[in-house]
């Protein structure tokens, strides 16, 4: 019975993580302090500084862990030695700089659309850059082509909910998929980090925000 009890407890925990995926990071342990301190940021944590859990952000969080893991291979990110571009989504923009740490102010975050990646990711210390996005396929194509009508404010509050319900489900099965199977990553040779600043990108989470709920 005991044996049976453990088992349970050992796949509740599982199914868990697999719904909380975790990453580990390095950094200093105060404001003056040597490089020693490790913690761990749960999607769920960035959930809470972005607003909302939704597909972009389990997207982005499991591409940049993917992604900084190669960089890192022995599993603790040094959050000090790091520094990130970002498509100009709001979720993707969020993971940057939760899991990174990464700001424009220190020059280890900027944002650009002009990259063909989700994320270009950089260790400074030898320069090794990584690009990360999702391969073609993976995302339902009705997402997108319903994204952008949201996006132009063109949808409205049932329509807006139909988009929802897809995003929804395409966040569970993200949770379910190994990485490797759905990420494409690339060492990009020769990067040259040049930050630019922009501050007109528009957030495309609030377009919405006044729209009345749906009635059907």
């Amino acid at each position: 019975m005991k044996a049976f009890l453990n088992i349970v407890v050992l796949l509740i925990m599982n199914a868990t993580l697999a719904q909380n995926p975790t990453i580990e990071v390095l950094d200093t342990n105060f404001s003056k302090g040597s490089l020693n301190h490790t913690q761990k940021i749960a999607l769920n944590d960035v959930a809470k500084f972005h607003g909302h859990l939704c597909d972009g952000l389990i997207v982005g969080f499991i591409g940049a862990k993917e992604a900084l893991l190669q960089l890192y291979p022995d599993g603790i990110i040094d959050r000090t030695n790091t520094r990130i571009i970002s498509k100009s989504s709001p979720c993707l923009t969020d993971v940057a700089i939760y899991v990174t740490g990464g700001r424009y102010q220190f020059d280890t975050f900027f944002v650009s659309d002009s990259i063909n990646y989700a994320f270009v990711i950089q260790r400074i210390s030898d320069g090794k850059t990584l690009g990360v996005k999702l391969k073609p396929g993976i995302k339902p194509s009705e997402i997108d082509r319903l994204g952008k009508l949201a996006n132009e404010k063109k949808l409205n509050a049932c329509e807006l909910e139909e988009l929802h319900k897809l995003e929804d489900a395409f966040s569970k099965q993200m949770l379910t998929y190994n990485p490797k199977d759905i990420f494409s990553i690339e060492e990009v040779p020769n990067f040259i980090w040049n930050p630019n600043l922009k501050n007109n990108f528009i957030k495309t989470d609030t377009v919405n925000k006044d729209i009345l709920p749906c009635i059907k």
